[in-house]
């Protein structure tokens, strides 16, 4: 795998027809009038198994929770838990991790109850490959290395490679293909003069909004070929941030960039084969912004994201959850989605082309059925 897959442009691949089998059935909808949820990360285990993690919002105050069903979504219950998670990660039925802002928490019952396995600060994501042996990864430029299943960390030192700022360097997504070929993303973004002047989002200041376009940063790969013995470097600068990466042990891969100031697209999917080098892009468009995608091996691939409202990627107006899926990452269709979704960010969860779900950071979780 070479750091050229990244940077090929072709002409942008928009998406065909939608699908008039398929369509996003609301499963769950968070609809209180004096509060509301926020979702950050949504994974199943199993067909059955699944749950969501965030934090309800009332009164100002938030209160973290957790969105657990048993049987495949047709029911959701909420229980506390003791933080917010950002991201969670499961190997198998009952087995999972979830990443907060303070550290490490460990669930042996589907996450009905959490245990803390460790504090660490920064992190944004965790992988493991199996109930021992795992990697957890954030800022600033940090990768940590378990093999006791969560309780020891220790710092990989291929994270420090790089010859970008420490604090300014994060390390944003993992993927591994098979127990040997794993992939781990990230970028090296120091503010601008203006910005580090700036106080407010973008959507407070449309006024300054050509002082708020997009400045290329350096991307960051570390690419392992013997289960993380040993990592090879590539580093190159690129228009926004690689947030997400899947692998398939096939050799197919996707990688999401997104870019959070003012740019001509919201966000761009490329494809790559992770045994050649070779990639082109899978998907631009300007009115949809991809927040998310779920890679199926040797089945169909999935985007998610929204519609934008105007030009500005980060915007407190959610906007309609779109959808799309191909099988040859060249023909993307959108799929019929309930039109009471809306969000500004959607993630995806997959276990089989017939069980696949979105959940959104207005509390909302939607499945993929057939008609």
């Amino acid at each position: 795998m070479r750091a050229a897959w990244v940077f090929i442009a072709l002409a942008a691949l928009l998406p065909g027809p939608a699908g008039a089998s398929e369509r996003w059935r609301m499963q769950y909808n968070y609809d209180e009038d004096s509060s509301s949820l926020t979702l950050d990360d949504l994974k199943f285990s199993s067909p059955q198994r699944g749950v969501g993690v965030g934090y309800i919002t009332e009164a100002g105050k938030t209160r973290p929770v957790a969105l657990v069903t048993r049987d495949g979504g047709e029911h959701w219950n909420l229980v506390q838990v003791p933080e917010a998670g950002r991201a969670l990660f499961f190997v198998n039925e009952t087995l999972g991790w979830m990443v907060t802002r303070s550290g490490v928490w460990r669930t042996d019952e589907a996450g009905q109850n959490w245990k803390r396995c460790a504090r660490l600060s920064g992190l944004v994501r965790v992988y493991f490959q199996d109930d021992k042996h795992g990697w957890a990864i954030g800022m600033p430029k940090a990768i940590y290395e378990t093999w006791d299943g969560g309780n020891k960390w220790r710092l990989v030192p291929a994270a420090a490679q790089p010859k970008t700022t420490r604090e300014y360097t994060a390390y944003n997504s993992i993927a591994f293909a098979n127990q040997r070929v794993g992939l781990v993303t990230g970028s090296s973004r120091p503010p601008r003069r203006q910005e580090e002047r700036r106080r407010l989002p973008a959507w407070m200041e449309p006024d300054r909004s050509e002082n708020r376009r997009e400045w290329p940063a350096v991307t960051i790969m570390l690419e392992t070929r013997d289960g993380g013995k040993n990592w090879s470097l590539s580093e190159t600068t690129l228009f926004g941030v690689i947030t997400q990466v899947r692998l398939a042990p096939n050799g197919r891969g996707l990688g999401l960039v997104q870019f959070f100031e003012s740019f001509t697209w919201p966000s761009e999917v490329f494809q790559f084969d992770w045994r050649t080098g070779k990639s082109s892009r899978a998907f631009r468009q300007k009115d949809r912004c991809i927040t998310d995608l779920a890679l199926l091996p040797d089945g169909p691939a999935y985007l998610a994201g929204i519609e934008p409202q105007g030009t500005l990627t980060e915007s407190p107006v959610p906007g309609r959850v779109k959808v799309l899926r191909s099988s040859n990452f060249t023909d993307w269709q959108e799929t019929e989605v309930d039109y009471r979704a809306s969000a500004r960010r959607v993630v995806l969860a997959a276990t089989a082309p017939d069980h696949v779900w979105v959940a959104t950071d207005t509390g909302m979780v939607l499945k993929l059925v057939a008609e």
